[in-house]
């Protein structure tokens, strides 16, 4: 019986990546403290696996920053109810693209807190990316220590990646915005922030507060 190939992701080592043999993986993680690697029964589990993260993979003794970090990837319980004491991200797009607006608003109460556009030729992707910086940003700028929730699974993935991953075609007319991605992807490179990302579970809650009400 053919021996099934496996796939090596290093996360810490001479050369992070992902290996498709164990010779070339030993020779990343020989020798290295504290070297971090693990091995995938497929190439696509592999390359999901390296861009997540070892804190998910690799179980022992986690640091503080580990614990953190892992809360950060989490979605809160379904079962329950959202913090009213957070702030809340939205995002809306006529057409796709379209005219793209986002906001934040009090979770509690509905209140707005920042609103940005219509621009056009926008999309609802580039708009909740937009809009979770935009509230991360803020929230660091007040000092103010709450957590803050969006619907978006996109968004959240590309803030932890700190890259809007758009297919968005660039045009003169939406220059604004790609001027905005670039302002919030190098404010994601230059800045840490403690405030805790929520997901937002609408199928549980509703619609997230922030929410423009057009659906």
């Amino acid at each position: 019986m053919a021996k099934t190939r496996k796939y090596y992701v290093v996360w810490q080592g001479q050369h992070p990546g992902v290996y498709n043999n164990w010779d070339d993986c030993k020779e990343q993680v020989e020798g290295y403290s504290d070297a971090k690697y693990k091995a995938f029964e497929s190439r696509e589990a592999a390359e999901e696996a390296y861009a997540n993260g070892y804190e998910q993979y690799i179980q022992k003794n986690p640091t503080p920053r580990m614990v953190f970090e892992k809360m950060m990837k989490e979605k809160t319980p379904v079962i329950g109810r959202p913090i009213n004491n957070s702030l809340a991200v939205d995002a809306a797009c006529s057409g796709n693209p379209g005219d793209m607006e986002y906001r934040g608003v009090y979770t509690a109460t509905g209140q707005e807190i920042f609103r940005v556009g219509p621009m056009p030729k926008g999309t609802n992707n580039v708009g909740e990316f937009l809009a979770l910086v935009h509230g991360l940003a803020l929230l660091k700028q007040k000092n103010c220590q709450i957590p803050i929730y969006s619907d978006s699974r996109n968004a959240i993935s590309w803030v932890k990646n700190k890259k809007c991953k758009t297919l968005l075609e660039r045009l003169p007319e939406n220059e604004p915005i790609f001027d905005l991605i670039a302002r919030a992807e190098k404010w994601l490179q230059e800045n840490t922030y403690t405030t805790p990302i929520y997901k937002w579970e609408t199928s549980a809650w509703g619609e997230i507060p922030a929410d423009f009400g057009r659906k």
